[in-house]
Order: C-alpha cells, then sequence, then structure tokens
C-alpha cells in the first residue's frame, strides 16, 4: 500500500470501466427482445420456399428455387449483421445458445418432415400451403423466446453468483 487511494477516484474508475460494459449488455437484450418483427422476413422467406417447393414444378426449377432460398437467407443475415452495433467475441456465446441453434434446426426439420408426410397422408389439395403455414407459424411461435432464453445469462456471464 504504497500509495494513497482516494475512494471517489477509485470510484469514478470503476464507473468508467462499467457503463460503457453495461450498454454492450443493454444493446444485446435491445436486438434480442425485439420479439417476433426480426423474425418474420425468414418466416415470409421460408413459407414462400415452402409453398413454392410443393408445386408440380420441373427438378431444375427445385434447384433455381432452394438456391434463391438460401440466397435469401444469406442477405437477410448479411443485413441483420450489419443493423446490430454489438460484436460479442465467440467466447461470450454460452451453451445456451448453441443448443437453442441445434434445436431449432431438429425442429425446423422435424416439423417440415412431419408436415409433409401429414399432407400427403390427408392428400390435401394445395397440402404446400398447409406445410408452409405450420412451419412458418411453429417457427414464429419458437424462436423468438428459444432466443430471448439463450442471450438472458450474457450480461452475468463470467460473473460470481
Amino acid at each position: 500500500m504504497g500509495t494513497p487511494m482516494d475512494a471517489e477516484q477509485a470510484w469514478a474508475d470503476l464507473q468508467r470501466i462499467r457503463v460503457p460494459q453495461e450498454r454492450v449488455y443493454d444493446e444485446l437484450e435491445r436486438c434480442t427482445v425485439t420479439g417476433r418483427r426480426g423474425y418474420l422476413p425468414i418466416a415470409a422467406v421460408m413459407w414462400v420456399y415452402l409453398a413454392v417447393s410443393g408445386l408440380d414444378l420441373p427438378s431444375w426449377s427445385l434447384w433455381v428455387i432452394l438456391v434463391a432460398y438460401v440466397g435469401a437467407l444469406a442477405a437477410l443475415g448479411v443485413r441483420s449483421s450489419r443493423k446490430s452495433r454489438v460484436r460479442l467475441h465467440r467466447s461470450r456465446y454460452t451453451w445456451r445458445v448453441y443448443a437453442v441453434f441445434v434445436v431449432a434446426a431438429a425442429l425446423g426439420g422435424t416439423s417440415i418432415g412431419l408436415t409433409s408426410w401429414l399432407v400427403e397422408w390427408a392428400d390435401m389439395p394445395y397440402g404446400s400451403l398447409v406445410q408452409a403455414t405450420i412451419c412458418a407459424g411453429l417457427f414464429l411461435l419458437v424462436t423468438a423466446p428459444a432466443n430471448r432464453w439463450a442471450f438472458a445469462p450474457m450480461r452475468h456471464y463470467g460473473s460470481r453468483r
């Protein structure tokens, strides 16, 4: 304890360090709590892809539709990453984020496969529209709450409990 410590200066230093970190977490929570609005374009692209892929089209057009679907999702991802000012270091991603990604992929694939089988079994007219509506609705119903759950502990990452 060679140098005397001024309590007010120490508090000011602590606030100078803490406040920007809290702002980062506030911005991250603001970006993940936008609700369904952020997921509507993704669900719309998914709906169009599933509705069109169920039509009786030539096989080459299905590949074109798949490329357009992946391109549209990539464009939405690029737009979203440019809009967000927050860049988290990869070590900030917890197991919850990866779990939500894996479960969402499994749930999406399962819902598409199950509704496809159900539409074929019921021999429904306009079955691809039913399939697209069910899958896009399930996506909207599950994605926003799952992302809020995944990103909720970011503010407390690395702190003692």
